[in-house]
């Protein structure tokens, strides 16, 4: 069954909504140009609370490798997840964590490109000029058909909502489903109702 990540938390209610509506992972954002920022010191007395069962999830862009480490260790993450211009030599420079690489997708998948990332878990999203993720923008999922081709765990982001992540799961068939602004009553500001439904859609093919 495709597990969920609910990408974006900024305070605890929407952490333990997430929790307890049967979300697998907690995504938080240390990039400060995002409207999903969050502090080390705030996400470190969410983690805290959090049960172990739930994965805690860094999302970092192009940060400094010893300040993401600091960071990793001072929250207690479980996944680290890259979303910018971040080698595979980079990634592999983060021994302990299960690490995900996120990948942008406009016109086509660059097989080459990923196969150079081995190890990591590879995530799909919309690619934009201006933003880092976070859009709320789908991209075109005939693009990834051939995702049988890939032997890492992937995760499919990029415009997911309540209305289409059924559908998404069905085509696709991906390891993991991860949503943030999609499921927001305002940027960094969850919707309970949307958490649930959408996690209740996600396992309900």
């Amino acid at each position: 069954m495709v597990k969920v990540k609910i990408c974006g938390i900024t305070n605890l209610e929407d952490a333990l909504a997430s929790l307890f509506s049967g979300a697998n992972a907690i995504g938080f954002v240390f990039y400060r140009k995002s409207p999903r920022y969050i502090s080390p010191f705030k996400a470190r007395s969410i983690s805290r609370i959090l049960p172990k069962k739930i994965f805690r999830v860094g999302v970092f862009v192009n940060e400094d490798i010893k300040a993401a480490k600091k960071i990793a260790r001072f929250c207690d993450l479980d996944m680290l997840q890259f979303h910018g211009q971040e080698s595979a030599a980079y990634c592999r420079k983060f021994k302990g964590y299960k690490i995900i690489k996120a990948f942008p997708v406009k016109d086509e998948i660059d097989l080459a490109k990923i196969s150079e990332y081995k190890g990591c878990a590879l995530l799909f999203d919309t690619y934009s000029k201006s933003k880092a993720g976070g859009t709320g923008k789908k991209f075109n999922w005939n693009l990834l058909k051939n995702l049988d081709k890939i032997k890492q765990a992937v995760f499919l982001s990029g415009g997911l909502t309540v209305g289409n992540v059924e559908k998404a799961v069905k085509l696709l068939k991906p390891d993991w489903v991860d949503a943030s602004s999609a499921l927001e009553s305002r940027p960094g500001k969850k919707d309970h109702r949307k958490i649930k439904k959408f996690i209740r859609q996600a396992g309900s093919f």
